[in-house]
Parts: C-alpha cells; structure tokens; sequence
C-alpha cells in the first residue's frame, strides 16, 4: 500500500493547504473524508494560520461521493458535520478546483468561503439522475449562493457547466489561469491583504426576487417534462423550497430525511443498479490479466455505408487512423461526404473547431483495394446482413490481413461462427456489434465465437474503452442479447397494430411507461426494409405464424420504408423526423389484417405495455439460463445503453425482479391463455425460480448456472 497520505497539511508562510490525492479520482469515500476532517481540526487548532486553500491532486478536485455507499446505512450526518467544520474555519477558506466537480465534490467547494477554478473545470450536481437529491448540503447552500432559480435550473439539469459560466452565476469567484496551486494561494493572499474574512455559504440568505411562485412552478413543470415516472426532481424542488423558509441547521436535517427517503426508492435503486452494471459488463471472469491485448494502433472497415461511417467516425474521434474500403467508388465517395458532413454539424455545434475537424477527417482514408487492410490491427466488416456476401469478405481479409490482426463483423443477427469458419483463423474472429449511429450510440455487443482467443476479446474490451464504448460480451445465438430480445418486444407491437391499435397508441404508451422511443417510430428511424430483410434471411427461425411481422412487410410491399422516404408507419415531412399520423398507413395494415382474418381487439395502455414487455423478460431469462449472456445485469446494459430502456428502472431484468417474478409468469399465462402458446411460453427458468421462491439476484449470486 502507498504511504502517502490521502490528506495532508503543508504551509506556505501564513497559508494552510490542505491536500487531497486519492486516485484516480479523489472519490469522497469514508477515507477521504476521514483525512479531510484531520485535516480541518489541524488547521483550526492553529492560530497561526490566516487562510486555508484547499486543493486536490490528480486529474480532478472531489469527483463525487462513493456510489458503493448508497446502498449501506445513511452517511449524511458524517458529510453535514465535515462541511459544517469546514465552513466554520475562523479563516478564509478558498476551494481551488479543477477536472470535473459534481456532487458531493460541489457541496464540499460550497462549504468553503471561497472558490476559484481552472478554465477546463466543469461544475454540476447529477444527482437527479440517480433518482436522488444533492444530500450534503447541496440544495441548501446552493440557493443561498446563486439563488433559488438558478440553483433548479443546475440542479434538474443535471448537465455540468463551464468554470466561465460557473463565474457568471456567482457559483465561482474567479477563473485561474497558468498553475492552479500558485494562483490560488495568490487569490487567497490578495483577499487577505484585502482584509476579507469569512464568508459562509450557509450565513446567507436565499435572494427573495429568486423565490417567486411562478420560479417554482415553471420548475415544477421542467422536472415532470424531463423525468416522468420519476420523483427525484420534484423532491429537490421542494429541498431548494425548503431552503428559502427554514433556518440553514433546519434545511439541512430536512434534506437529510428527503435524501434518504429517495434512495430507497426504484428509481434510485434502478439508476444505481445500471451504473453498477456498466462497471461490472467489463469483468470477464477467466479472463486472467496476464492475457495481454494485441495492437489497435490503426483500424480498417470493410462498407461505406451508413454503420462503416459511423464506426470510422468513432474511431477518428479515438485518434486512431483508420482505412475506409468499399467496392464501390461512389458509395466510397457518399460516405466521405457524410462524414464531413458529421464533423461540419460538430463544428456548428461548437464541439469541436475547424483544425480538429480537418485533423480527424485526416485520419480516415478511404480505399477500394483490400491490400490497403494490410497493416491493419483490427479490421471491423461493416456490410449488409448477407451471410455470403459476409464470408466471401473474410476470405479476402484472411488473406491480406498480417498475422495476429482482430477480424471482426458487424452482424446483429448472423452466426459469427459461420463466418470464421471460412477464415484459417477462427480464433482472430469476433463480433463487434455497433448500434446506429455507431459514432453516438454507447453499447458495443462483443460476441465471441467458441474459438475466439481470450487476447482477442481483451483486445476488443480495450478498444471498446479508447472507442468511449459500453462493452458486453455475449455468446453467439440469433440476435445475441439485444436483437434476439427485440423479436418479442417488436412483434407484439407489430401484432397489435394488426388488431386495430394505432401506431401512436403502442409508440405513446410504451414511452409514457419510459421507453425513449416507441418501437414502431425506431422502425421507421431505422428503415423498416432493414427488419424486411433480417425477417427473410432468418425465415426458418421463427415459428409457422403467418402474421409474424406482417405489418413490416405490408408497409414495405407499399413502398413505405420509414424516414428515409417520408412514409412508413407514419409520414414525416422532407428534412423532419416529427412523426405525422397518416391514414394511408393505417388502411394498409387494416387490409393486410383483414387478408390474415386478424380479429380486431380493444387495447388498453397497460395491456399494450404487458404485451410488448412481457416477452423481453421472458426472453432475457432464456438467455440467462443458456449462457449466452455472463449475467443478468449484462442483459440490463444491453437495453439501457443501446434500446432506450429507461435506466431507473435499471434494466430487463432488474425490472422483472422489481414487479415480481410471479407477476411476470402470471402475465405469460394470461396471455397464453388468449393467444395460445406459439408466442407466450414461460422461460423454464421463470418457472423454476418462481416454483422456489427466489429472484434472478438470488438464483445468481448461488451460482446461477454455473458457466
């Protein structure tokens, strides 16, 4: 262990600094906290001492509280006694910060009496994300500081601002260019010789022209538009509320006890469980760390389309050069365009400037010729969902691609051992699943074959890292994890508006109940010849239902093919993705449901929420009971960082715990019941572990199925 101390004094003439390094990233654990409040009875019992500057090592000042402490027992007496001691140091206290200050790591720079920060800092409180309030003084002290108003408006943002608007809202008293340390003690010094003393956050008062009812009920309205179904928001409205009505020491109790309340809430179980999840996605058991990843200095991509240019985006974006083939000189020459285009929109955007631009565009060279995929580390096929057209591509990269490179497809739905076995190298091969856009999308659904090497699969969980991606490793089967989910999802959906639902009615409902978008509108997003065809190729997999899917193909067999023409199942107006109801869709699948003697059904929102939910649950604890997921939680970042599951709820699986097993196992029957077995036969291992009393959480941590 280091025995460097996680807090220390050090003194520069009259000035106290109290620094903190505890890597990586200065988490407010009980550690920390600890040194801290050593270090703040040191300087108090020194008269010696005429101002204090506190300051952290590392890449950032206090990142935030330890998110593993949520679940323990309530800390936020031990946080409100720490920053009370500090806030009341009988000398000016100055936080110097820098990196990224959220949460906690905020609330300990608004007990001091000062603070100053470099240009790059970026402040926040992203509390409300994780179905919580700022609980160590946050919604007290903030107000006092910047207000009422604003302190909402950061707060239900939850989005961190820059250190140079932080200085417009007061919630920063300077901006330190050149060394932080030395410009900080400087600051500190002048206000010394300026004979400022203290000047306590908690000692002021809320401004009154910042308290209006109208403030807060334009929040109250901005927190329900932005987190339905959650209550985090509201409650930190009424905490901020709090502060303009009770004494400081009052407030702070009352936050305490709202906090509290909150993280015993879903919600806040829910966003925690799916933060928790992402971290873990990256343990790969068996896979020792002295398996060493191969190279990724450089990346090929075999299609221009829409997918090649988005993974090639990403990976300029990464700083990794990286070959653009195509067969076709003018697709070669369209995906050009549209990446230029990409990065135009980012430099209007004010993302980027027009020398990064140029610099990233610099990184991707496009090429007709396989011999340029030579000096490849990893090469990523990027083409449409054609299995010859797949394996005619990787006999081409076996035999040009140099020893020991990655060769890896893009498949959603394809059998990746197929695909290796063309290659004499089966054990390079691998899956990198990307979801469209490939350059915004998190989730990368990393499929191994039976032969895939552990070094490659540590090179892919690497590169998902520098690529900023959220890998999963899953087994190969139809769809792996997320697309073989969809099928369920999807085809109810598709079945109802068979039945006589209108596509709003299944998009409005599914997306009230949280889903960021409705299925049928991510069809239309995504072209609805794209599932057309993935349906043919895989015909023989699904079971003898003649309306399997049909609404896709009748819109399809019309003509309509989504946003990408205007009309799909719904019509979109040139350049708009607002989606318009049209009549001409739904006399298309009225007819199709006639010609199939569909029977017409009446569809309450709850049952069109079952009946799309149900299957996806079901389903996910197939895949859990094969193997073809490591665990449960992976299954929940599959759908929350790529399928716009709502994240507190926490994911699939995590939900089907939430309702009950014997809930969701009751809702197959009542649906079997109704539409018969083909579509709605309990996984065997929800009967099993609803005849034994147990959740999936507890079927997991005794063994589940032991892979």
């Amino acid at each position: 262990m280091s025995s460097v101390p996680v807090a220390r004094v050090e003194r520069e003439a009259e000035l106290a600094l109290i620094v903190i390094r505890s890597p990586p990233v200065n988490t407010i654990d009980a550690t920390v906290r600890a040194g801290l409040g050593a270090a703040v009875r040191q300087v108090a019992e020194d008269d010696t001492v005429r101002g204090v500057l506190l300051l952290c090592e590392g890449r950032t000042f206090f990142s935030g509280a330890d998110m593993g402490e949520f679940s323990g027992p309530p800390r936020e007496e031990e946080y409100r006694q720490l920053l009370n001691a500090l806030e009341a140091l009988s000398v000016p206290v100055v936080a110097a910060m820098h990196g990224t200050v959220l949460g906690g790591g905020l609330e300990i720079a608004l007990a001091c009496h000062y603070r100053v920060a470099e240009p790059a800092t970026r402040l926040g409180m992203p509390e409300v994300t994780l179905g919580i309030i700022p609980g160590a003084g946050g919604t007290q002290r903030l107000p006092r500081l910047i207000g009422a108003e604003q302190a909402l408006d950061l707060i239900l943002s939850a989005r961190p601002v820059a250190a140079a608007r932080a200085h417009e809202l007061g919630l920063v008293d300077a901006v330190i260019s050149g060394d932080l340390r030395s410009g900080a003690a400087a600051y500190l010094r002048d206000l010394i010789a300026a004979g400022k003393s203290v000047r306590r956050t908690g000692e002021m008062v809320v401004p009154a022209a910042t308290t209006t009812p109208e403030i807060f009920e334009r929040a109250t309205e901005r927190a329900r538009k932005l987190y339905p179904n959650r209550r985090a928001g509201l409650v930190a409205i009424d905490a901020v509320r709090a502060a303009t009505r009770l004494p400081f020491a009052a407030g702070l109790e009352y936050e305490t006890q709202r906090v509290n309340e909150c993280k015993q809430s879903t919600e806040s179980k829910g966003a925690v469980h799916a933060f928790f999840a992402e971290r873990e996605a990256r343990r790969i058991p068996g896979l020792s760390q002295d398996v060493q990843p191969r190279p990724y200095a450089a990346v090929g991509v075999v299609g221009a389309g829409t997918m090649g240019c988005g993974i090639a985006v990403c990976c300029a974006d990464a700083g990794i050069p990286v070959t653009l083939l195509d067969a076709n000189a003018s697709a070669l020459e369209r995906a050009v365009g549209t990446i230029d285009r990409t990065y135009q929109s980012m430099v209007e955007r004010g993302r980027i400037g027009l020398e990064e631009k140029e610099s990233r565009m610099q990184r991707i060279r496009p090429s007709l010729d396989y011999a340029d995929l030579a000096r490849a580390d990893v090469i990523v096929e990027a083409v449409v969902e054609d299995m010859a057209l797949k394996q005619e591509i990787f006999r081409k990269l076996d035999a040009v691609a140099q020893p020991g490179a990655v060769l890896a497809t893009n498949t959603s739905t394809l059998d990746i051992e197929q695909i290796a076995g063309v290659t004499a190298r089966a054990h390079d091969v691998i899956g990198m699943h990307f979801f469209s856009p490939a350059n915004v999308m998190p989730l990368l659904e990393v499929v191994r074959t039976t032969r895939t090497s552990m070094a490659v699969i540590r090179t892919v969980m690497d590169l998902a890292k520098a690529l900023r991606k959220t890998p999963v490793l899953a087994k190969v089967c139809y769809g792996f994890i997320g697309n073989r989910m969809m099928e369920g999802y999807a085809r109810e959906a598709e079945r109802m508006v068979l039945e006589g639902a209108a596509p709003r009615a299944i998009d409005s409902a599914l997306e009230a109940w949280g889903m960021a978008m409705g299925i049928l509108g991510v069809f239309d997003m995504a072209g609805i010849d794209v599932g057309v065809n993935v349906h043919v190729a895989n015909a023989q997999r699904f079971p003898p239902d003649p309306t399997y899917y049909q609404a896709d193909f009748a819109l399809h067999e019309a003509g309509r093919l989504g946003q990408k023409n205007g009309r799909g199942y719904y019509r979109y107006e040139p350049g708009s993705r607002t989606r318009i109801d049209d009549p001409q869709a739904v006399e298309i699948l009225r007819a199709r449901a006639r010609s199939l003697q569909v029977s017409p059904r009446m569809h309450s929102e709850r049952e069109i929420v079952e009946r799309c939910l149900y299957p996806l649950l079901n389903e996910g604890l197939r895949i859990l009971e094969e193997g073809v997921a490591l665990r449960a939680s992976d299954i929940d970042v599959v759908w929350t960082a790529g399928y716009g599951f709502p994240r507190y709820r926490g994911g699939p699986m995590f939900h089907a715990d939430t309702i009950g097993l014997p809930a969701l196992l009751d809702g197959m029957h009542k649906y079997r019941d109704i539409f018969g077995p083909m579509h709605w036969q309990p996984a065997p291992l929800l009967v099993q572990l609803v005849e034994q009393g147990r959740t999936i959480a507890q079927w997991e941590a005794e063994g589940g199925a032991r892979r």
